[in-house]
């Protein structure tokens, strides 16, 4: 029994049951395609149609829960008020630059010392690349 393993590991040929023991995985067999061919068609019917109310009223897609469902669409008064903000534009590094810094809102200050280091380190790593 030993040599015809040995024998087998030699030219790389395991029987089915062999690999079965050693552990070794394989291919599925592929089954027959199933009549009708490719094309989605028949898949198309598969998805159920939703109702304009449904769609409005529902965030789909945002359930992140096995279990649960997709959350309702709220009026705009039960939000936090950030969440409006996060839209808006920002002020670019050039637009703050041509304000005075001393009248500059804390928020656009911050901001703007962030900018100018961003700006100075790629400048630096710029010229490091050169040489």
């Amino acid at each position: 029994m030993a040599m015809a393993w040995k024998r087998a590991l030699k030219h790389g040929v395991i029987p089915r049951d062999g690999a079965q023991v050693v552990g070794i995985r394989s291919f599925a067999i592929a089954s027959k395609a199933k009549k009708g061919g490719k094309g989605g068609a028949g898949d198309a019917a598969k998805t159920p149609a939703l109702s304009k109310e449904l769609k409005s009223t529902t965030v789909f897609g945002a359930n992140i829960l096995k279990e649960g469902s997709d959350p309702k669409i709220q009026p705009d008064s039960e939000y936090p008020e950030w969440l409006w903000c996060l839209l808006d534009k920002r002020p670019m590094l050039s637009e703050l630059r041509r304000k005075d810094a001393k009248t500059l809102p804390y928020e656009d200050l911050k901001r703007f010392v962030k900018l100018v280091n961003r700006a100075r380190i790629k400048e630096k790593n710029a010229l490091t690349a050169k040489n």
